[in-house]
């Protein structure tokens, strides 16, 4: 395990010598130290982030910097289960969620490889225009140094839509993982040398966001900042990007309404319920959080809900068979925890709400439901990020959507219906960047990813991912041997 800054391509100790303890969720206890980056550490990163940029990097052809993903895919590829451990130790999730990630990160790279081929292919396209006497071609240029701020929930996998990305579209790159969950990001630092990536391309600072993110979001040389995280702390990475103008992609909270209607299969739709919220120990930031079912199949679908739920087996993510792991971190435990004692004062608890059965040690949470839930319950309208269900009921498909949609977020939405017609209407009309139909949570690099409202702004994934690191530039050209003489009048 890394446990120092990657700079420049090579790794030191933070300048103060400065360190973090990293703690394992499952058992409460510290079994390794990475380095605390400070202020002096982000801005050298950012220097040889820029010196790469200039030195050769922005002017590679895409087909080269796809070498490059590739290597970085397949060196990920040959190290799954190694990496995959390594994210159950830091984070917490079963093994199987693990390898999953770890297997889309290498997947993002193999895709992202195949985007920077194609941008060789769009450069020069040219635009048809109304005057014969001009041309105009379309190039697309890299934005720069680009300041990546990840999360802890999924840490190797954000950090690579966002890393591979911006490699793919020629911009060199700072990393920024959690602090409480840099461990797999700084094994990109490793690859990064085994590929031979060249010198400054890729820097990673493991940190405190306090010190780290204020450096690098208002720093001159950084011309794009990409955010994971909370709303709280996005908004202020966005007022310092903005601030200084700079190209800014954040993708932020949600609480993500599923509607169930009448005609749903109910094991189906509890299969999907659990899904949309117990995933990741309920540590997603487009988890289906908000239920919405309809009142001709509530209570036996709640009956059966209740069964499911009692029946996850919790543990430690190296256990055969658990599929709810330990959250985090003991402030969000205690984050969770503060909301579910709320949640007993604003609704009915159905299951759950307490800390796991059993467990003595480790940040186990017992999946949780509250039934009855007002729309102004604060466990209905905030984001709690952990196992917490908040479910009501509702009459037609009006009423559904005017609830769902009353929310400051937008980040996701499912519909669970055998109507085809009444799915694509209530797709069509839930304010959400994603939305959900007979599932919950699936994800691909393919398709874009990102919220409206609070949720955030920009996507990710996608071409929608590349084109969020690339700057788009005219070049028009008279072609017309005719004299112009506008002024000259020659």
């Amino acid at each position: 395990m890394q446990d120092k800054i990657y700079v420049d391509g090579g790794w030191r100790a933070a300048s103060d010598g400065g360190t973090l303890p990293v703690i394992d969720p499952a058992t409460e206890e510290v079994f390794h130290h990475i380095a605390a980056a400070t202020e002096s550490d982000a801005s050298e990163a950012v220097h040889a982030a820029y010196r790469a940029f200039h030195g050769g990097w922005s002017t590679t052809m895409g087909a080269k910097r796809a070498e490059y993903l590739r290597r970085f895919s397949q060196a990920i590829k040959s190290r799954l289960n190694e990496l995959a451990q390594l994210e159950v130790r830091d984070n917490g999730k079963p093994f199987p969620e693990a390898a999953w990630d770890i297997s889309d990160a290498a997947h993002c790279f193999d895709l992202y490889a195949r985007y920077a081929e194609d941008l060789d292919a769009r450069q020069g396209h040219e635009v048809e225009l109304p005057d014969r006497h001009f041309k105009s071609r379309v190039y697309y240029e890299p934005a720069g140094v680009a300041a990546l701020i990840t999360p802890w929930n999924y840490p190797l996998l954000m950090a690579v839509w966002k890393v591979a990305a911006a490699l793919a579209a020629g911009c060199t790159v700072v990393l920024k993982p959690s602090q409480v969950a840099s461990l797999t990001c700084l094994e990109l630092g490793i690859i990064a040398s085994e590929v031979g990536l060249p010198d400054g391309v890729i820097n990673i600072l493991p940190g405190r966001g306090s010190v780290l993110g204020p450096t690098l979001t208002k720093h001159p040389l950084v011309a794009k900042v990409a955010f994971t995280g909370s709303g709280s702390v996005g908004s202020e990475v966005g007022v310092n990007a903005i601030g200084e103008i700079k190209q800014t992609t954040l993708e932020l909270g949600g609480k993500s309404p599923m509607i169930i209607f009448e005609d749903a299969d109910i094991d189906e739709a509890v299969e999907w319920t659990l899904f949309g919220v117990f995933w990741n120990k309920g540590e997603v930031c487009s988890a289906t959080s908000r239920l919405l079912v309809a009142k001709p199949i509530a209570n036996t679908f709640l009956s059966r809900l209740k069964s499911a739920t009692e029946r996850i087996r919790i543990g430690s993510g190296f256990e055969e068979g658990v599929k709810l792991g330990p959250l985090i971190s003991a402030a969000q435990y205690q984050a969770v925890m503060k909301y579910i004692e709320i949640g007993r004062s604003e609704a009915n608890l159905l299951t759950g709400g307490q800390r796991a059965p059993g467990f003595e040690k480790g940040y186990f949470v017992a999946p949780t439901i509250f039934t009855d839930v007002p729309t102004d319950a604060r466990i209905w309208r905030e984001e709690i990020f952990g196992p917490v269900l908040a479910v009501r009921t509702f009459d037609d498909e009006a009423e559904a959507l005017s609830i769902a949609n009353d929310s400051e977020f937008g980040l996701a939405g499912a519909v669970i219906t055998k109507d085809p017609a009444r799915a694509e209407r209530v797709a069509r009309a839930l304010e959400a960047g994603v939305v959900w139909v007979n599932c919950s949570q699936p994800t691909f690099a393919e398709v874009p990813w990102g919220g409206v409202k609070q949720s955030g702004i920009g996507r990710e994934l996608g071409v929608w991912g590349i084109n969020s690191f690339l700057e788009v530039k005219q070049v028009t050209e008279r072609r017309s041997a005719e004299p112009w003489g506008w002024f000259t009048g020659k």
